[in-house]
Order: structure tokens, then C-alpha cells, then sequence
């Protein structure tokens, strides 16, 4: 049985909707969805002053297991 599917744009909405309720962190992190053969999984970019703000890390580990989380849910669509 397959997984429902979402969006990029739909799972990194979740992501950010999830992120506001267990963390607060700062702005200027970009989500992306990063496709293997039978997975994926979110990746961060930030600029330098965003990366040195107080709970960056703890933001960017947060991510990571919010899209560990949604990638047994959820397939990217197309």
C-alpha cells in the first residue's frame, strides 16, 4: 500500500506549521526537499547571521525529525 502524496511546497507548510508550535526560531532558515530513489527528506540553508542566532541548531534538528516523521507519512509528488 502506498503513501499518500504532498507537495514539496504542501510538506515544507507542514514542516513550518509543526516548527511554530515546538520551537521558536529564527527567520531566515529555507526548508528544502531532498529527493533519494525511495525517500526524502528536508535540508536547511541559512546565511550567516541567521546560523549564529541563539537556538538555530536546535531549529535545524527539529526539522530533521519533523521530515523524518513526515517522510513515513507522506511521498513527494512528482
Amino acid at each position: 500500500m502506498s503513501k499518500p502524496t504532498k507537495t514539496q511546497a504542501e510538506l515544507i507548510a507542514m514542516a513550518r506549521a509543526e516548527l511554530k508550535v515546538h520551537a521558536d526560531c529564527p527567520d531566515g532558515i529555507a526548508i528544502f526537499v531532498l529527493r533519494s530513489e525511495e525517500s526524502w527528506e528536508f535540508r536547511t540553508e541559512a546565511d550567516e547571521a541567521t546560523i549564529a542566532k541563539p537556538g538555530y541548531p536546535e531549529c535545524v534538528a527539529m526539522i530533521v525529525q519533523i521530515g523524518d516523521h513526515l517522510s513515513k507519512q507522506y511521498d513527494v509528488q512528482g
